[in-house]
């Protein structure tokens, strides 16, 4: 029998005070000049472009109908830059490239963050983009370990969403020291909170390195 991984060291950025004060300060900044965006998380490693080539690689999934729940949206980056895809540079690669969908995913998207100050963010560069680009798209506050499932699950997603995305909010929650009702590490009821958000079939994937089909 393996054992169990140990847990992370406790660090601020596991703390709510964190990101709010964070996304306080990235607020101010974007309201003074809108072309800062603040920080995109795991910029260094291009995170968003794995997580963009691991989805268009699913041919199953439609662009214009695929639905998208980001856990931890934070500026709301991610799910822009799926409104941004330019498949324009596979038009070289041959008949190959030229099978696979091309544009952006223009489906339901909701990003959801517990800092208020994160959305807040969120909205506020939402609303300084093209209307067609957000179409679709809103972000509100939801406690992915407390929040009530009928916050998000509703109307045409109450069967739960196509793609659940993270990138980087379980590692900020596997950097918290706070315990659950059964004196459990937080980040240890994760998976079994989440994996309801999943349709059946549909997809998550875990800051670009790891996506899981759920049967």
């Amino acid at each position: 029998m393996s054992e169990r991984p140990t847990h992370l060291e406790p660090s601020k950025l596991g703390t709510k005070e964190y990101w709010n004060k964070l996304y306080t300060n990235e607020l101010a900044n974007n309201s003074s000049n809108p072309s800062d965006i603040g920080t995109v998380w795991f910029d260094d490693s291009d995170a968003e472009a794995k997580i963009l080539e691991f989805l268009s690689a699913r041919t199953d999934l439609s662009r214009p109908d695929t639905t998208f729940l980001d856990l931890g949206c934070g500026n709301g980056s991610l799910l822009f830059s799926l409104r941004e895809v330019d498949d324009d540079d596979d038009e070289d690669d041959g008949d190959e490239a030229q099978e696979k969908p091309a544009g952006p995913w223009t489906g339901r998207m909701l990003g959801i963050d517990y800092s208020p100050q994160s959305v807040a963010l969120a909205n506020q560069i939402a609303s300084s983009r093209d209307k067609d680009e957000v179409a679709r798209m809103s972000f509100q506050e939801w406690d992915i370990l407390a929040g009530s499932y009928s916050d998000i699950l509703t109307a045409s997603e109450a069967d739960g969403w196509d793609v659940i995305l993270d990138k980087g909010t379980f590692d900020a929650i596997s950097l918290s020291d706070n315990q659950d009702a059964q004196g459990r590490r937080i980040c240890e009821g994760y998976r079994e909170r989440v994996l309801p958000l999943v349709k059946q079939g549909g997809y998550s994937s875990l800051r670009a390195v790891i996506g899981r089909k759920r049967s």
